[in-house]
């Protein structure tokens, strides 16, 4: 019995997706109202001003030189998208090589023709769905980056 229930938590470790040593960034969300939202200029994940805000120009995950940063465009470590449901959504990255980056037009996450796209107005990306990041007054897709 004990060995069958380390089996399949071990084989849960391996088949669900783990954000545990991933800093919690925020919503990626076009709601300015939002708490979490990182297009509130004055929430604690959009300031400019906040340290580990994507939209600080002077940190690690704004810098257009921070290999962190989802404003380099060679950057390979950048945050991760996550749904609410927990689904991984790609990276939000300006990197358009990186074939997990929204800003690849031709991968799964980048395409204007793909269902799990931010790009595809008619899918994940609709400013229709409550959770798209899109939508002016949705919740938006939760952002983890690395602090390597």
């Amino acid at each position: 019995m004990k060995r069958a229930i380390m089996t399949i938590a071990a084989a849960a470790m391996l088949i669900l997706p783990s954000t545990a040593g991933a800093q919690y960034l925020g919503q990626l969300s076009a709601n300015p109202y939002g708490a979490n939202s990182t297009a509130n200029r004055f929430g604690p994940h959009g300031s400019p001003y906040a340290p580990d805000s994507i939209n600080n120009r002077f940190g690690q995950f704004g810098s257009p030189f921070s290999p962190n940063s989802p404003n380099n465009p060679y950057a390979v470590n950048t945050p991760k998208l996550y749904d609410q449901s927990g689904n991984y959504r790609g990276k939000l990255s300006s990197n358009q090589f990186d074939p997990d980056s929204i800003s690849d037009r031709f991968g799964r996450y980048g395409s204007p023709y793909s269902p799990d796209s931010i790009n595809n107005p008619f899918g994940a990306g609709s400013p229709y769905r409550a959770d798209s990041p899109n939508n002016p007054f949705g919740s938006g897709w939760s952002t983890h980056g690395d602090d390597h």
